[in-house]
Protein backbone atom coordinates (compact mmCIF):
# COMPACT_ATOMS: atom_id res chain seq x y z
CA UNK A 1 0.00 0.00 0.00
CA UNK A 2 0.97 3.44 -0.95
CA UNK A 3 1.46 6.29 1.78
CA UNK A 4 -0.87 8.08 -0.11
CA UNK A 5 -3.93 5.43 0.44
CA UNK A 6 -2.39 4.38 4.13
CA UNK A 7 -4.58 5.11 7.21
CA UNK A 8 -2.95 6.21 10.06
CA UNK A 9 -3.78 4.26 13.07
CA UNK A 10 -6.78 5.38 14.88
CA UNK A 11 -5.01 5.95 18.31
CA UNK A 12 -2.55 8.51 16.37
CA UNK A 13 -4.66 11.32 17.59
CA UNK A 14 -4.85 10.25 21.24
CA UNK A 15 -1.10 10.11 20.62
CA UNK A 16 -0.69 13.19 19.27
CA UNK A 17 -1.97 14.66 22.47
CA UNK A 18 -0.72 13.20 25.03
CA UNK A 19 1.83 9.78 24.28
CA UNK A 20 2.21 8.91 27.58
CA UNK A 21 -1.62 7.40 27.26
CA UNK A 22 -0.61 5.37 24.65
CA UNK A 23 3.08 4.71 24.81
CA UNK A 24 5.17 3.58 27.45
CA UNK A 25 8.16 5.61 26.20
CA UNK A 26 9.98 7.49 23.69
CA UNK A 27 11.89 4.49 22.33
CA UNK A 28 8.45 2.66 22.13
CA UNK A 29 7.41 5.20 19.57
CA UNK A 30 10.89 5.29 17.48
CA UNK A 31 10.05 1.44 17.48
CA UNK A 32 6.50 1.32 16.46
CA UNK A 33 5.95 -0.80 13.46
CA UNK A 34 2.53 1.23 12.59
CA UNK A 35 3.91 4.56 12.44
CA UNK A 36 5.44 6.79 9.54
CA UNK A 37 8.78 8.22 10.34
CA UNK A 38 6.74 11.67 10.17
CA UNK A 39 4.26 9.94 12.55
CA UNK A 40 6.68 9.47 14.65
CA UNK A 41 8.28 12.65 14.55
CA UNK A 42 5.22 14.41 15.62
CA UNK A 43 4.22 12.15 18.33
CA UNK A 44 7.85 13.01 19.60
CA UNK A 45 7.78 16.79 19.06
CA UNK A 46 4.21 16.84 20.85
CA UNK A 47 5.75 14.65 23.97
CA UNK A 48 8.72 16.88 23.54
CA UNK A 49 6.43 20.13 24.20
CA UNK A 50 5.01 18.80 27.18
CA UNK A 51 8.07 17.20 28.83
CA UNK A 52 9.41 21.11 28.59
CA UNK A 53 6.20 22.21 29.98
CA UNK A 54 6.78 19.82 32.73
CA UNK A 55 10.93 20.87 33.04
CA UNK A 56 9.83 24.83 33.26
CA UNK A 57 7.09 24.13 35.75
CA UNK A 58 10.11 22.21 37.92
CA UNK A 59 12.21 24.86 37.38
CA UNK A 60 9.99 27.61 38.72
CA UNK A 61 9.46 25.59 42.14
CA UNK A 62 7.02 23.22 40.98
CA UNK A 63 7.83 19.78 42.43
CA UNK A 64 6.54 16.83 40.36
CA UNK A 65 8.85 13.13 39.76
CA UNK A 66 12.57 13.94 38.72
CA UNK A 67 13.27 11.92 35.68
CA UNK A 68 14.83 11.99 32.39
CA UNK A 69 11.89 11.85 30.02
CA UNK A 70 12.59 14.96 28.09
CA UNK A 71 16.42 13.54 27.52
CA UNK A 72 14.86 10.22 26.46
CA UNK A 73 12.94 12.17 23.97
CA UNK A 74 15.43 14.05 22.48
CA UNK A 75 17.22 11.37 22.13
CA UNK A 76 14.87 9.28 20.07
CA UNK A 77 14.52 12.57 17.56
CA UNK A 78 18.06 12.54 17.33
CA UNK A 79 18.04 8.52 16.13
CA UNK A 80 14.69 9.68 14.17
CA UNK A 81 16.17 12.38 11.95
CA UNK A 82 19.79 11.39 12.29
CA UNK A 83 21.00 13.52 14.45
CA UNK A 84 19.77 17.00 12.08
CA UNK A 85 17.04 19.03 13.20
CA UNK A 86 13.96 18.80 11.55
CA UNK A 87 12.76 22.38 12.40
CA UNK A 88 13.74 25.56 13.67
CA UNK A 89 13.26 26.34 17.35
CA UNK A 90 12.92 29.23 18.84
CA UNK A 91 15.65 30.07 22.14
CA UNK A 92 12.34 29.75 24.63
CA UNK A 93 11.98 26.82 27.45
CA UNK A 94 9.05 25.44 25.29
CA UNK A 95 10.73 25.95 22.08
CA UNK A 96 8.36 28.30 21.10
CA UNK A 97 6.17 25.48 19.82
CA UNK A 98 2.55 26.01 20.03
Amino acid sequence: MNDAARQPPPWLDQALLDAGSVFASPEEVLAHPELTAAEKTAVLRAWEYDAAEIAVAEEEGMQGPENDLLRRILLALAELTNGRAVEFVAPTKQHGLL
